[in-house]
């Protein structure tokens, strides 16, 4: 089966390829571009901007020491600020794509941040290299999974006991291959042991839900 060559995330997008029509799919909306081109296309200071990181780290509640994965970190730029938010503990930046890891290990370098631990996933496991996250968060991603629900048993795993998974989706989905509906993200999360805890009130054209084990 072919796998194409992309991101994970939302920024970038991170897809799996469970049969040949998904595999087509992904490739269809993850190979179009290269690396350097999401990056520039995401380090957009206006859309960086319009993602409101400062007040969604609020909402998030993050502390130090805590640990948290950001899933399809693109170029890492919730990645930084999460870091910073929880240092001295540890985030981890999660990407298929080695040059986004390697664009995010730079930023860090320069803005001396040195608590980012760069993880080089699979389409279908985060592969995060321990079992105590706090947090998990995904930004404009999931909708980018082909196979969601084995994503989402497998990143389970490595959740701490009592921890949180925050999803940033596109408000009111279609339903397709392309879009997500609140309801089908919470039917999901529950097949994997997590509930709805919370739902943040912050975005107009995104829904924002918080879930937990």
């Amino acid at each position: 089966m072919r796998h194409s060559r992309r991101l994970f995330i939302t920024r970038l997008g991170l897809a799996t390829a469970l049969c040949a029509s998904s595999a087509r799919w992904a490739a269809a909306q993850l190979g179009s571009r290269p690396a350097a081109d999401w990056i520039r296309t995401l380090e957009r200071p206006e859309r960086v901007s319009s993602l409101r990181i400062p007040e969604v780290i609020a909402r998030l509640e993050l502390r130090p020491g805590m640990t948290i994965a950001d899933i399809g970190a693109g170029p890492g730029v919730f990645t930084l600020p999460f870091a910073r938010a929880v240092a001295p503990g540890t985030a981890y930046a999660v990407e298929v794509d080695q040059a986004l890891l390697d664009h995010i290990g730079v930023r860090a370098q320069e803005q001396q941040v040195s608590n980012i631990r760069l993880v080089l996933g699979k389409f279908e496991d985060p592969s995060i290299p321990a079992t105590n996250v706090d947090l998990a968060f995904f930004h404009d991603v999931l909708h980018h999974v082909a196979d969601r629900d084995t994503y989402v048993r497998n990143l389970a795993r490595y959740i701490a006991p009592g921890g949180r998974v925050a999803i940033i989706e596109r408000a009111e989905g279609r339903g397709d291959e392309m879009h997500l509906t609140q309801a089908q993200v919470t039917a999901m999360m529950a097949g994997a042991g997590f509930t709805q805890v919370r739902m943040v009130d912050l975005f107009t054209d995104k829904s924002f839900a918080i879930y937990s084990r």
